[in-house]
């Protein structure tokens, strides 16, 4: 029996290489396959099995595994993925926080950050039960789980688009943030209190995206997620030090003199747009936490066997990251509303901080800050974008049936970065749809679909409090998605978008 389980185990983790092109069209093809234990490894599948699987010594299998840059090296640990997790679950969208407290106030800014906290960490703790879920069954992509809990059809609809833009869309995104802050710290560097010593010498918006993502793509080398360990503990450790200066700085410098704790909801304002302020402002606190579609691949870089699953480690490594993240995201909400008030910039701390204090602090000073903002984004791409990384070499893997070699794979990622480039040349306006496209895309992989997930393949008593408890929440998180949605709409539409194609 423990031959034949270690069998199962290894089928499962490859058999999406073992369709012909005609009948597996990844990335679009669940990982969930049906083994059948009692089949002897080396005999042929059943002729009226509709999708017959290559039976491969096991050897063949580890082998093909191995080809993937998510699933090639499983010799993780829990600081591996705590790095892993602090890398892409804290940056700058949390400098964003006090501009939701001034339209909450005090109270329900606490009480929505405290609620999507621990909502979201909930949801994370099901995921990392949901990724052995089935025993000898690994779902190490997002994509693929939802696949096996809804079906084939409705997975794909439910899941596909989220996924794919919160991994190529957030890389735009780090484009767009990593190069402005490029061009934030020139010219913060080169100030004489006139700005005009360095304007000669200044590149444009766009030749700043392409330095952010020449760097980007040369630090996505490495070849799969477990080597870039470091690079995440890099990446945590800058996002944490800014989230800290920023907060701390902010209210060692003081308030300005005007500054004041009123909600910015006007009393002229229509009901409508009040109530579309209200939900932009939760909208800011539930897009704070991210990530949630990369932890079932972090969990992939974890070894495990029929002995010992990967959760345990997993739920160490989230403990880990989720302590720090909490002594970030909450004193920097709190403590950056109470040194700006309702005076905050739009833009959150990342630019009220420089436009109040600019004599109190040197441009070196500064410009560490912006140094710091600048190295987490190049840590956060590389993460971000290995699930591309891993589905394009899927497709090359399953058509040649071998592995990438080295020039093959830094060609796909060469494309990926170009892509990513021109798409960010292309939309630098894209931070102001992030609402729009986040509600439709973050809040239902974060909050919503791993309640469902849960019910679908864990089954709990009907009716039961385990069971109506998810239900709610997962009924809760789709309706609150359809609401942003709407609030982020009617903003948009009421106070229009400023489409500057192809100008950064």
């Amino acid at each position: 029996m423990g031959e034949v389980g270690e069998a199962q185990y290894f089928k499962s983790e490859i058999a999406l290489l073992s369709f012909s092109d005609a009948t597996f069209k990844p990335p679009l093809s669940p990982l969930l396959i049906r083994i059948d234990p009692l089949t002897p490894s080396g005999s042929s599948p059943s002729e009226s099995d509709p999708s017959p699987i290559s039976q491969h010594p096991q050897q063949d299998q580890q082998r093909k595994d191995a080809w993937l840059p998510i699933t090639e090296s499983r010799n993780g640990n829990a600081y591996y993925a705590a790095f892993h997790v602090l890398n892409t679950n804290i940056g700058f969208q949390a400098l964003l926080l006090p501009v939701a407290f001034a339209t909450l106030g005090w109270a329900w800014g606490t009480v929505c950050l405290t609620v999507a906290f621990l909502w979201q960490l909930y949801a994370i703790f099901l995921l990392v039960q949901l990724h052995e879920s089935v025993p000898g069954v690994r779902h190490s992509r997002y994509l693929f789980l939802a696949m096996a809990a809804f079906g084939k059809r409705l997975g794909k609809v439910a899941a596909l688009f989220p996924v794919m833009y919160l991994s190529g869309g957030t890389c735009v995104m780090l484009i767009i943030t990593g190069g402005g802050t490029l061009k934030l710290l020139f010219n913060t560097l080169c100030d004489n209190h006139n700005g005009n010593t360095c304007a000669a010498h200044a590149l444009t918006g766009a030749e700043w995206f392409l330095v952010f993502t020449c760097v980007a793509i040369l630090v996505a080398q490495l070849p799969n997620l477990n080597s870039m360990g470091m690079v995440s503990l890099v990446g945590a450790v800058a996002s944490i030090t800014y989230c800290t200066l920023f907060w701390l700085l902010s209210v060692k410098k003081g308030r300005p003199d005007n500054a004041s704790y009123a909600s910015t909801l006007s009393q002229e304002s229509t009901a409508v747009a009040k109530i579309s302020d209200v939900l932009n402002a939760i909208g800011i606190i539930v897009l704070t936490f991210r990530g949630h579609n990369l932890l079932l691949e972090i969990q992939g870089t974890l070894p495990s066997n029929f002995e010992q699953t990967s959760r345990e480690a997993m739920r160490r490594g989230v403990s880990m990251s989720y302590t720090l993240i909490s002594l970030c995201v909450f004193p920097l909400a709190i403590a950056g509303f109470w040194a700006y008030g309702n005076q905050i910039n739009g833009g959150g701390l990342l630019y009220s901080f420089p436009q109040f204090h600019k004599k109190q602090i040197t441009k070196f000073s500064m410009g560490a800050l912006y140094v710091l903002v600048i190295i987490h984004c190049l840590s956060s791409y590389q993460i971000y974008a290995m699930p591309v990384f891993d589905n394009l070499e899927i497709r090359y893997t399953s058509i040649k049936n071998e592995r990438c070699s080295r020039l093959e794979r830094t060609c796909i990622r060469l494309f990926f970065g170009g892509l990513t480039f021109f798409i960010a040349v292309t939309f630098p306006f894209l931070p102001s749809l992030s609402a729009l496209i986040g509600s439709m895309t973050l809040v239902p992989v974060t909050y919503a679909y791993p309640c469902l997930m849960f019910l679908s393949l864990k089954k709990p008593r009907p009716r039961g409090l385990v069971w109506c408890f998810n239900v709610a929440l997962g009924c809760l998180g789709l309706l609150l998605s359809a609401l942003l949605v709407a609030a982020a709409a009617w903003t948009l539409a009421h106070k229009g978008l400023n489409a500057n194609f192809f100008k950064p």
